[in-house]
């Protein structure tokens, strides 16, 4: 009864007319920067945090949860019909989506993209709904002490299930971490690391960061990238056929489930989700020889798991204030813009925003599909801009957006030294997401750490006295133990290697 009371008083803010805008601005945005390859979502997040400066916090954070789940959808509709994933968790669906376009059966597949999203976005939705409110209850017992262990097996949980080698996953981190110390420390009131730059007394802004290694970066990296985009734009008929919708609906349910597990993991979300569910089908099917060829649960299966996975991603932001991904991480900053402090106490202190965001997916989702599947020929129109027009007007966003938060040109070229790292970071190999993790936890950890200390008089055994804080810390160890062992390590070296 309480769940059904809570729904209602969502659906009563998300309902309002100013947020069914902001909702429906946040789809189709998503879906375009799904469509359009090389922009994604963590650089369109960050090209548009400034503007939530605006905006009151529901219609913000709708806004933007929107971009994030929408491009799920684009995503798959490049993949289909041209090869090319316009989202890096759509990159699975090309195996199987394209092999069914050049057999005719684009529009099928398309069709068979978008319920599946459909229904698993609907699903995780429900998921969130049912499961924050006890984990928020259980998020309020929380002291110093766990919520410094949570953060642990956070950055320990991205290190993990980043890509590529370990070792550099483990320095990125480290790097967040420094970044983030970066300023004037608040107990003592002495600048740390600004190099005697009083620009840097207030520390580095998570904009300017998010801006430069997502934004910045993205354009370098794709301005070396050959346009190979070959548009056909016959789509056929959008109805699968008896047998299609009779093999595709199992798989989107077995999609559903992994997508809504791996999106709550720390550096989960829908990449992880849409690879998991693409090789769990493989390894189940009578016929593994059908996949790569047109088999249509090749389809259904990690497109329903990358929606659910980018939506159930919301549930540790929402209720521990922990991002499990870059997206989340820029959502934080979102909150952070707004005045709102991300935690457990969101659901009792805002409980407008948090019940609202919920709701909004389940609009946003059913938006979606409308934006989709009639509108397909305009998308198709749209894939045949060049990037090399496209890459001037999202550089002039990015520097508007970052002058626009202090009236700063140092920021702005403090952006453009971030673009330039992550365009190395790019080029070596080394992932952005476990710097931002740590460049947004860093400071909080430090914090809670201090704060620990200074409850139990400087014991540091108080992390394995208070019994949550020992298992989450037992829990970090573990994956790190995990890490360790020769089968996980294959394991997870031929998973990425197959992700890229």
């Amino acid at each position: 009864m309480e769940l059904l009371d809570n729904l209602v008083f969502g659906f009563s803010v998300s309902l309002t007319l100013q947020n069914i805008l902001f909702c429906f601005l946040g789809v189709l945005v998503g879906t375009l920067i799904g469509v359009l390859p090389g922009i994604g979502p963590p650089a369109t997040v960050a090209m548009l945090l400034p503007a939530t400066f605006y905006l009151s916090p529901v219609p913000a954070l709708i806004m933007l949860a929107g971009i994030y789940y929408g491009a799920q959808y684009g995503g798959s509709t490049t993949a289909i019909l041209v090869n090319m994933p316009g989202e890096s968790s759509s990159v699975v669906t090309c195996l199987d989506g394209y092999q069914m376009a050049r057999k005719g059966r684009a529009g099928a597949a398309l069709a068979i993209a978008a319920l599946a999203s459909l229904f698993a976005g609907t699903m995780a939705t429900l998921l969130i709904a049912i499961a924050s409110p006890p984990l928020s209850r259980l998020a309020l017992k929380f002291l110093a002490a766990e919520y410094f262990s949570l953060m642990v097996l956070g950055l320990v949980g991205s290190i993990v299930l980043a890509h590529g080698s370990l070792l550099k996953a483990v320095a990125m981190v480290f790097l967040g971490l420094l970044l983030g110390l970066i300023g004037t420390d608040i107990n003592s009131g002495a600048e740390r690391f600004t190099f005697d730059v009083p620009m840097l007394g207030d520390g580095i802004g998570f904009v300017v960061v998010a801006m430069g290694l997502f934004g910045l970066a993205e354009i370098l990296a794709n301005l070396e990238k050959r346009d190979r985009r070959q548009i056909d734009p016959s789509i056929g008929t959008l109805m699968p056929t008896r047998e299609e919708f009779r093999l595709a609906w199992p798989a989107t349910l077995r999609g559903t489930t992994i997508g809504a597990i791996l999106g709550v993991l720390p550096g989960g979300g829908a990449l992880l989700a849409s690879f998991g569910a693409y090789a769990f089908e493989k390894k189940i099917s009578r016929d593994p020889s059908r996949f790569g060829k047109g088999a249509v649960e090749g389809v259904a299966a990690p497109e329903s798991a990358n929606n659910a996975g980018a939506q159930t991603s919301f549930i540790p932001l929402l209720t521990l204030g922990i991002p499990g991904n870059p997206v989340m991480a820029l959502m934080i900053g979102a909150m952070m813009i707004q005045g709102i402090s991300p935690g457990p106490q969101v659901m009792t202190q805002q409980p407008e925003l948090f019940w609202g965001v919920i709701t909004s997916m389940w609009l946003g989702n059913v938006m979606l599909v409308i934006i989709n599947l009639p509108m397909i020929g305009i998308w198709v129109r749209l894939l045949k801009v060049p990037y090399r027009l496209l890459f001037p007007s999202i550089l002039l966003f990015c520097a508007i957006g970052v002058y626009s938060l202090n009236n700063s040109g140092f920021e702005v070229g403090l952006a453009a030294l971030f673009g330039l790292m992550g365009y190395v970071f790019y080029k070596l190999g080394c992932e952005p997401a476990p710097l931002v993790l740590g460049f947004i936890l860093g400071p909080l950890m430090e914090e809670n750490l201090r704060r620990a200390m200074l409850l139990s008089h400087g014991d540091p055994l108080v992390f394995v006295q208070r019994p949550i804080s020992a298992v989450l810390l037992l829990m970090a160890a573990a994956l790190l133990l995990l890490v360790v062992l020769p089968v996980f390590r294959k394991t997870r070296e031929q998973a990425f290697k197959e992700a890229a």
